[in-house]
């Protein structure tokens, strides 16, 4: 009898497993929309194709669960909701607005702090414990993003100067990495089983039209066939990553699906390097690691047992 319940079980494991794959291919995907369709178009397209992506894999089951809107939470779906919006607009429009793709790969690391600033909002809220080692992670991964930044000949002026010299992408990308824990974590309190990712998804791809038409100078959008299958590739592996982690995470085992997410640096480094043909230096790569490495030491001090804390007067 038990047999059935953990096939079914790997089975969703398996299944939330090939969303961090999909993640891991978006930033190439978003920086290679951009380049043809502008840094606020390509993000409003991307994420119109997500939204009626995922309203087509969800179909009349999302339709009935959005319809419940009055029993979510207002803090869930307002402003859970807004964390959400501003994330993703930070996240693709910092990646089109990179000078180059080499500096959209460095966003793309800055991004993929959250899952170690998850475990450490969510020990400074008390929502998790966990042993002294989170912090020494914590800086390890603070360290390798200095290795992404600072490159081979590092110093603090160069790498203030590097960040300085885009300063409006680096700060975006820098701010998406703290929403996305603080969106986490609340929606973790306030979600009660509801799930208005789908929603979420058409209000960026809304907000991102009305910013895009409010322009001064809207470049023209260069479309091609390479662009629109670029596009419908970026907007169907944004909706099946969200589809696949909502399943794994409510029937898999969310130990192997959190260790797993912690390697999604070195996976978006290398699937942006083939997608956007390039290759970085050694200090990048050595700072996606330390960045990897630390956000494990980080999980890896949530899993240990943590004994009850003494009573101090």
């Amino acid at each position: 009898m038990s047999a059935a319940p953990s096939s079914a079980a790997q089975k969703a494991t398996l299944i939330g497993l090939i969303a961090i794959v999909c993640w891991s291919c978006t930033i190439g995907l978003m920086r290679s929309v951009a380049e043809p369709l502008g840094a606020v178009g390509g993000a409003a397209c991307l994420y119109t194709m997500a939204a009626l992506c995922i309203a087509i894999a969800r179909g009349r089951q999302g339709w009935r669960e959005l319809a419940r809107w009055r029993a979510m939470h207002p803090a869930y779906l307002w402003l859970c909701g807004l964390l959400f919006v501003v994330y993703e607009i930070f996240l693709s429009v910092a990646v089109g607005l990179a000078h180059d793709r080499s500096q959209a790969m460095e966003i793309g690391v800055i991004n993929y702090l959250w899952p170690s600033l998850t475990i450490a909002f969510a020990v400074l809220w008390r929502q998790q414990s966990a042993r002294w080692w989170l912090w020494p992670g914590l800086l390890i991964c603070l360290w390798g993003l200095v290795r992404v930044l600072g490159g081979d000949s590092f110093s603090l002026t160069t790498l203030w100067q590097h960040v300085q010299g885009n300063p409006v992408a680096y700060g975006m990308a820098f701010a998406a990495a703290l929403l996305w824990p603080t969106y986490s974590l609340l929606a973790r309190r306030y979600g009660a089983g509801f799930n208005a990712v789908g929603l979420f998804v058409t209000w960026t791809a809304l907000a991102l039209w009305v910013q895009w038409l409010r322009q001064d100078a809207v470049a023209p959008m260069q479309w091609s066939w390479p662009t629109a299958l670029q596009l419908f590739m970026a907007g169907a592996l944004t909706a099946l990553g969200y589809s696949c982690w909502e399943h794994g995470i409510q029937h898999g085992k969310l130990a192997v699906l959190a260790a797993a997410s912690y390697f999604t640096p070195v996976l978006s480094a290398l699937a942006a390097s083939l997608l956007l043909q390039v290759l970085p230096g050694w200090s990048f790569w050595q700072g996606v690691a330390l960045v990897t490495a630390g956000s494990l030491i980080c999980w890896w001090a949530t899993r240990a047992p943590v004994p009850a804390p003494s009573k101090k007067v």
